[in-house]
């Protein structure tokens, strides 16, 4: 009983909200870049990072012969990109506070509020799962009963006459979990790392921001898919970029739309 009081009133004390205009966006992604010309080698490390593991997975891919996991799986690398960004978060924020910034720190930052980071991670894993699973019917729905070599995947997949309807609806489906995921993501990760709250309260914070600024979080997420497409199709190479470049814009973006921490919407 005493739990769920504290979760009920922790739920009760969702800080403030602010409304932004609708191209802050661009500003959020100019701090980010002054960040990562603050700490480059930190920054270009975290990101190669990131763009190895993609080399790692693609290969472990193709030795188990599952190839067809790829395309669904770089899709849904949006849906966990926010948990793959935590450390970067916390460069944003030592940089913001005057510490200093190392890659070791960075990489750790998560065990300050492991339990609340893994719990949301989980959830967004969940999506990645689920979306994994769909990408993989609605495949089997238009190519079940076809052999299709490796070779030629892309090219009978996304540029045959026949598979505008899979490309369609794979599309629709893929956008709709996407926008939950960014709901519920926007600023929760940063949140979590930066303050001592619960899940549920950085879920409904996360979720009121883009509900109250729809347009600029609109131009926002196009903004995220937009970088996180050029740094995939680019064979992981610009992700070393792109992801620290996202990662600190994001923190920026929690701390222009999250009011100082006493203040609590009503």
């Amino acid at each position: 009983m005493q739990s769920n009081a504290s979760e009920l009133t922790e739920m009760a004390m969702i800080p403030e909200i602010r409304a932004v205009e609708i191209d802050r966006p661009w500003m959020w992604l100019a701090a980010g870049w002054r960040d990562f010309s603050r700490a480059p080698m930190v920054s270009l490390c975290y990101g190669f990072i990131f763009s190895v593991a993609g080399y790692v997975v693609i290969y472990g891919l193709y030795a188990v012969d599952q190839f067809y996991l790829i395309l669904p799986l770089a899709a849904g690398f949006t849906l966990v990109g926010p948990v793959a960004a935590v450390g970067l978060y916390d460069v944003s924020r030592r940089l913001e506070s005057g510490q200093p910034v190392t890659l070791g720190a960075a990489l750790r930052s998560f065990l300050s509020h492991a339990g609340t980071i893994s719990a949301m991670g989980l959830v967004l894993m969940l999506f990645l799962l689920a979306w994994i699973r769909i990408a993989l019917l609605i495949f089997a729905l238009f190519f079940g009963g076809k052999a299709i070599p490796p070779g030629n995947f892309i090219e009978v997949v996304f540029f045959a006459p026949e598979s505008l309807p899979f490309v369609i609806i794979g599309t629709v489906v893929g956008a709709i979990l996407a926008t939950s995921v960014f709901a519920i993501s926007a600023i929760s990760l940063p949140m979590l790392l930066d303050r001592n709250v619960g899940v549920p309260t950085a879920v409904v914070a996360s979720f009121r921001a883009v509900n109250k600024n729809p347009q600029a979080m609109a131009l926002w997420a196009a903004l995220i898919a937009g970088f996180t497409a050029f740094g995939i199709a680019t064979l992981f190479v610009g992700l070393t970029v792109c992801l620290p470049l996202v990662g600190y814009a994001s923190w920026h973006a929690y701390r222009d739309l999250i009011g100082e921490e006493g203040t609590v919407s009503l």
